[in-house]
């Protein structure tokens, strides 16, 4: 095992405090971020994280929808896209936050963490707190009924939005403005607890491990006004590829999230949609910008950024309108790819690399940059080395599953999914050429030229993630 902290520095270990670790998980956030090129989003509060630390420019998910994306991080295994609740897992494992406390780190949640408030609950030092139990109180399963029903957990705060109800699915429109202070929506409320918690966590000796779990941009896509304000509807350019990839197989989908709230139906193809959904996501991305930087606001004000490893990520990526989809739920670049930011002792000011790293590898990390031995079951591989030698050889792929048998192998140049049926055949293959085709617009799976290419990535995708582990020869 590799620790940044002793390397070098033999017998200075028990001169210093172990580093707190302040875990920052973001709903449905794709690097649509200033710091990840794109100037036109209002991210300063990220943007200056990721120039104190290192920015990770192809971070991906192992499952591109919430529950087992964070499962996957917070047990260090690869988890089947149909496990969102630990209790489904076969496979034996301790969790981050157990494994942290268990080696004197006080551990609390806030926020949307785990997928299930009560999931795990017993790994954290305090019972995990979030501003609506919106997730059900007993034994980590969702509470009977449907969450988002209109105005059921106050997530609409313009009394406008009532007049708009799905009915089919008794849900409100997919996004609202209100002439609302923060601390009226979730993530608001979420932002003023971590604050005191931090006031609390200064006081105490031992190190700590405070995770919050943010949840905008998650659909409705609702925030206060003053930061739809930030941003002028006629200057938002829209995807120009929203139409889907030729020679995309049937098994490729959009989400269908976004149709269970109201205002969409008949709108997701049109300009106006387009216009008005990007502009919601991205003053959602304020909000929750604004969020975080009132947390890393006090963690310096109170003296403890010196001392504080700082991760941030979201669960997956989010496509917005993009082959005319919205949302996660399929393998494309766009729903796989993630923001992930590192900051604080032993990482790296300024640091950007493009090196494939998987949401996998935050808890082997993590460890790492704590002093904390790795536990034996983690299918990641810690990334400090990277951090210690950027340009060294790293994985030489990524991978992903979803639904209906759908594996995915990621590398520098090429996506590739297979579809396997129940009976072991394979039912329908994709592959992106990046290097031509960043956007995924053409299907190049059935060309010729490329038969070498699906035959190397087929054999990939059987051996799995062991078999492009740094250090592997091929």
């Amino acid at each position: 095992m590799s620790t940044l902290l002793s390397c070098g520095l033999p017998g200075r270990r028990a001169e210093r405090k172990r580093p707190n670790v302040l875990f920052l998980v973001v709903d449905d956030l794709r690097p649509q971020l200033g710091c990840y090129g794109h100037k036109e989003i209002r991210s300063p509060n990220l943007d200056a994280l990721a120039r104190r630390g290192t920015l990770f420019e192809r971070a991906y998910c192992q499952v591109p929808v919430c529950g087992p994306s964070r499962l996957t991080v917070l047990t260090g295994i690869r988890v089947s896209p149909a496990v969102w609740n630990s209790r489904g897992m076969k496979a034996s494992f301790v969790s981050m936050p157990a494994w942290f406390k268990s080696h004197g780190y006080y551990a609390l949640s806030l926020g949307k963490v785990f997928h299930y408030k009560m999931d795990r609950a017993g790994d954290w030092s305090e019972p995990p707190w979030r501003s609506k139990n919106i997730y059900g109180k007993v034994k980590g399963v969702a509470a009977k009924g449907n969450w988002a029903e209109y105005n059921k957990n106050r997530l609409w705060h313009n009394p406008e939005s009532g007049k708009y109800i799905n009915p089919r699915t008794g849900r409100g429109p997919y996004c609202e403005w209100a002439e609302a202070p923060d601390d009226v929506y979730e993530d608001g409320m979420l932002a003023e607890r971590a604050v005191k918690t931090l006031e609390m966590l200064a006081r105490r000796k031992e190190p700590f491990f405070l995770a919050c779990g943010f949840w905008r941009p998650h659909l409705p896509l609702n925030c206060p006004k003053r930061y739809w304000d930030l941003y002028d509807p006629k200057k938002i350019r829209i995807a120009d590829n929203r139409y889907r990839p030729k020679g995309a197989p049937p098994q490729l989908r959009g989400s269908r999230e976004i149709d269970s709230y109201a205002r969409v139906k008949g709108r997701k193809k049109t300009i106006p949609f387009h216009v008005q959904t990007r502009h919601a996501y991205y003053a959602c991305v304020s909000f929750v910008d604004a969020q975080v930087g009132k947390v890393l606001g006090a963690l310096r004000r109170l003296g403890l950024e010196e001392n504080t490893v700082v991760v941030l990520w979201g669960d997956h990526g989010w496509h917005l309108g993009e082959h005319n989809f919205w949302g996660k739920h399929n393998t494309l670049e766009n729903a796989l790819r993630a923001p992930l930011l590192l900051a604080g002792p032993g990482v790296p000011a300024g640091l950007r690399t493009d090196a494939l790293v998987e949401l996998v590898d935050i808890y082997p990390t993590l460890c790492d940059l704590a002093g904390l031995p790795l536990p034996g079951h983690l299918e990641g591989t810690s990334m400090v080395p990277l951090l210690r030698n950027p340009e060294r050889p790293w994985k030489r792929a990524v991978f992903a599953k979803w639904v209906n048998g759908a594996g995915t192998v990621g590398t520098k140049r090429y996506f590739y999914t297979q579809w396997i049926r129940k009976d072991g055949k394979r039912a329908a293959e994709m592959l992106y050429d990046h290097r031509v085709d960043p956007e995924e617009n053409v299907n190049v799976a059935g060309d010729p030229k490329y038969a070498k290419v699906v035959a190397r990535l087929r054999r990939f995708l059987a051996e799995g993630w062991r078999g492009a582990a740094p250090g592997k020869v091929r």
